[in-house]
């Protein structure tokens, strides 16, 4: 399963960007199986002069990997980067209005610190393009290792026909209203947790 284009394409600091100093991108991995077992691939991207060097391949499940050196032009590379994070042309409905809403709460992350809760991430799953998932955790600053901590889930409605700035404003307006967790259900944690913070454990 390929990495989301979200991550390795985001404008401000995407992974593919080049710099002098090396870093190891993962490109692709198998979930819900762990990469020991069924794989992944990450390789070393680093900047040499006037190249971008992609290197030191390497899947935690083959440990004879060998795959070659790849070299490119710094002006071409960095342009393409560049192209393609601007290019929405994979992207389908739910996942633009996630990528929208997201960047909208994390502007305003305030909102949250009423609820001492965080936004984790938020999902849209090709495989269900009528909704997308947020997910929260609580509390937002953990001190101690046995804190009690829950995470929060939020399924909630998109269409493929509406306009997706619209639905993000729509929904950034629903869920900012009130405390999210009245309308999320307990997706993580324990229910020892649960219990101290005041929450139903879903069996």
């Amino acid at each position: 399963m390929a990495v989301s284009p979200l991550y390795l394409l985001d404008p401000d600091d995407g992974p593919l960007h080049a710099t002098a100093t090396p870093h190891e991108v993962r490109l692709a991995g198998s979930s819900p199986c762990e990469e020991w077992c069924c794989g992944a691939l990450y390789v070393t991207v680093r900047r040499e002069g006037q190249q971008v060097v992609w290197a030191g391949w390497r899947n935690p499940a083959r440990q004879d990997l060998d795959l070659p050196e790849l070299r490119f032009d710094v002006d071409q590379y960095e342009a393409e980067v560049n192209r393609a994070a601007t290019d929405r042309g994979w992207e389908w409905p739910a996942g633009a209005v996630a990528r929208l809403l997201q960047a909208r709460l994390r502007r305003h992350e305030d909102w949250l610190e009423t609820w001492d809760c965080e936004v984790e991430g938020i999902g849209a799953p090709r495989t269900e393009p009528d909704r997308i998932h947020v997910v929260l955790m609580h509390p937002r600053i953990r001190t101690e290792a046995d804190q009690p901590w829950l995470q929060f889930g939020i399924t909630l409605p998109v269409s493929q026909d509406d306009p997706v700035d619209s639905q993000a404003a729509h929904l950034q307006a629903r869920l900012t209203a009130g405390d999210p967790r009245a309308i999320a259900e307990v997706w993580g944690g324990s229910e020892a947790y649960a219990e101290q913070l005041g929450y139903p454990w879903p069996h």
